[in-house]
């Protein structure tokens, strides 16, 4: 039976990722200056179709390869800029991946790869990996990066 969330205790999160309290200070730094700045609409979000799902351009190449590795992916929102759609942006990049032995790998591989720059919690409850950058303005890396550690696993998977 589903079951919303809003009716799911997910106090049980686990971080995988580890900060400094020195990058939480900067990251709330950063979401307070973000949230009174201006925001100036630059351009239209760029799309392209994944399996009959249109996903950010910037962040297609990665999901390509998950789907390639057979890793579920539920939710992914690139914003590679602030500015593009100030209204329906996401400030941080994401993927969400549902999880399994594969899942289980490249969130162990994110994490060793990405260190600091990426925000990693596992949720039991929903069997899930959320992954995010951990720093507004940082989406097009986190595109780049997260393509990356897909390449490793990739990379690993022919070598079997």
């Amino acid at each position: 039976m589903y079951q919303d969330k809003a009716d799911v205790d997910i106090s049980n999160e686990v971080l995988l990722s580890f900060h400094s309290d020195e990058h939480w200070r900067r990251r709330k730094r950063e979401l307070i200056s973000w949230t009174s700045s201006p925001k100036v609409r630059k351009g239209e979000k760029k799309t392209r179709l994944l399996n009959g799902v249109y996903v950010d351009s910037e962040i297609h190449p990665a999901l390509s390869r998950l789907n390639r590795l057979g890793v579920q992916t539920e939710f992914s929102c690139a914003g590679v800029s602030p500015l593009d759609e100030p209204v329906d942006h996401s400030l941080y990049a994401y993927i969400t991946l549902m999880a399994g032995s594969t899942s289980d790998k490249f969130a162990a591989t994110v994490v060793n790869v990405m260190k600091h720059r990426v925000l990693v919690t596992f949720e039991p409850t929903w069997g899930r990996y959320d992954v995010s950058s951990f720093f507004i303005g940082h989406n097009r890396s986190f595109c780049l990066l997260i393509d990356h550690c897909a390449a490793l696993m990739e990379e690993n998977d022919s070598d079997v």
